[in-house]
């Protein structure tokens, strides 16, 4: 029997499950949040205004700046943090439009590229024209008639202007290009051609028609 006396104390109710669901619930809430606040978080970057080849140098007036979701890949395009009031030189082409990727361009104080005109054997594809990349191969000229197997002079080289051959003092029908290389490879493309050697280039950008 209880005693009138002695008032009833009410016990605190726990129950853990409550108390777990609480915390998802919070954590479920936070999560969403996070991923809110990220997603709309975007990151300044260059775009190219326009085509750049190999050897252009490029300033901020000559980009376009855009403002993108990347995820946290920054780091793999330029933007205005690593882009120096100098300006940059382009290792790659670029085309119009595309996110300037930071592999694409590299100090004014590194390696510069320079032009030269050669002359290939056997014709030139069509795809390759203005703005293409392409491998230069010669195969050395070991007699008057027989060449050794070819090796590629000049990686990615970039295709300055296919040079048309329409003045009458135009000396041999086949085509010449002006190509962009870097100047540590000059020596190696003029020997090839002051050997007379069998110098030919192939495309590796060509675009896939669909």
């Amino acid at each position: 029997m209880t005693n009138p006396g002695t008032s009833t104390r009410k016990r605190f109710w726990f129950d853990p499950r409550f108390t777990l669901g609480l915390v998802l619930v919070v954590a479920s809430v936070a999560g969403v949040a996070a991923i809110v606040v990220r997603a709309e978080r975007t990151t300044a970057v260059y775009a190219a205004a326009e085509a750049l080849t190999v050897g252009d140098r490029i300033h901020a007036a000559d980009l376009t700046r855009r403002d993108v979701r990347l995820d946290g890949a920054a780091d793999l395009y330029l933007t205005p943090a690593l882009l120096p009031a100098e300006g940059v030189l382009v290792t790659r082409t670029v085309v119009a439009g595309e996110l300037v990727p930071a592999s694409a361009v590299g100090s004014v104080k590194g390696e510069l590229f320079t032009s030269l005109v050669v002359t290939l054997r056997g014709l030139l594809a069509q795809s390759v024209t203005a703005g293409s990349v392409v491998d230069v191969w010669a195969a050395v000229k070991s007699d008057s008639s027989r060449y050794a197997p070819p090796g590629i002079l000049v990686s990615a080289a970039t295709v300055v202007r296919v040079v048309e051959q329409n003045g009458i003092l135009t000396t041999t029908d086949a085509p010449m290009v002006e190509i962009l290389v870097p100047k540590n490879a000059v020596s190696t493309v003029l020997e090839a051609i002051a050997n007379d050697d069998a110098v030919s280039i192939v495309a590796v950008n060509t675009d896939v028609e669909r």
